[in-house]
């Protein structure tokens, strides 16, 4: 495996992969990486020749009141993860390759990223969409692969990627869980021992709410309900939103007929936690 910290050097990776033929996929990531993006680099070494590993924590995806500067950077045990995943590179670049002096353009996705994450983390979306449109142009990849946990992230992606008839294509692969259910995030590592067990309210309210979708019911006032007060009656965690919406389209809708994404955010303490499902009837 081999590592590349400007665009320069990837760019002339993959310009030479190309030019023997061979596909491309990226899995684009923060670092820290953990089962859930190993999961991803192994999908993904099933699909294409050879598996790129970004390795950015993006600072335009950040609020000022964020966990930008503690997100956690492991890089030297990431890439050993990434290597013994199936990752072909890593490129890892710092703020200054991605965003230089006099950096002036930002990608803006309208409508979707209104609600949900984007309404309770401003500019967050662009921040997203920014860079991945980047790590696109830079590394042209035939497909990227992205985790169901960032469900709203996904369908940002998808949305662009639409929009501005960019090559790619788009895989979204099922969340990871831990043998109790939580969710793999990088953020998980910022919960003590009573916090992480506080935090399997989340996966446990989504159960409840799958649960009753299976046993006939579709109004979302009645599910919502259901999860908000089954997250309620854990006294370590406060809600950021409890929402369900049409999936993909995110509309708001009182019955699910079809498909519907229901998304949670909560805080554990101090940690931002999300986790969500996608309802079928």
């Amino acid at each position: 495996m081999q590592l590349f910290h400007t665009i320069q050097d990837i760019r002339a990776y993959v310009h030479a992969q190309k030019a023997l033929g061979r596909t491309i996929a990226l899995v684009p990531t923060m670092g820290a990486l953990h089962e859930g993006h190993l999961t991803l680099i192994r999908t993904a070494r099933a699909s294409a020749d050879i598996v790129i590993v970004s390795i950015f924590v993006n600072p335009t995806q950040f609020g000022p009141n964020e966990d930008y500067d503690a997100y956690p950077r492991t890089l030297q045990k990431d890439c050993a993860h990434a290597e013994k995943a199936g990752a072909s590179a890593v490129f890892a670049p710092s703020a200054n390759e991605m965003y230089p002096d006099g950096y002036a353009t930002f990608v803006t996705v309208s409508g979707i990223t209104d609600l949900l994450c984007g309404a309770q983390r401003p500019g967050h979306f662009r921040g997203v969409a920014t860079v991945v449109t980047k790590l696109f142009n830079i590394t042209q990849p035939d497909r990227a692969f992205f985790g169901q946990k960032d469900a709203q992230q996904v369908l940002v992606i998808r949305r662009f990627t639409a929009d501005l008839n960019l090559p790619v294509e788009i895989v979204m692969v099922p969340i990871v869980r831990d043998a109790n259910g939580l969710a793999l995030s990088s953020r998980n590592q910022y919960l003590s021992p009573e916090e992480k067990t506080a935090a399997l309210v989340l996966s446990r309210s989504l159960k409840l709410a799958e649960e009753a979708v299976r046993g006939g019911e579709v109004r979302t006032d009645i599910l919502t309900a259901l999860v908000t007060r089954t997250i309620e009656e854990e006294p370590l965690a406060k809600i950021d939103y409890v929402s369900i919406y049409a999936h993909p389209s995110l509309d708001a809708i009182r019955v699910i007929t079809d498909s519907a994404l229901l998304a949670i955010a909560v805080r554990i303490g101090k940690t931002r936690l999300i986790d969500n499902t996608i309802l079928e009837v």
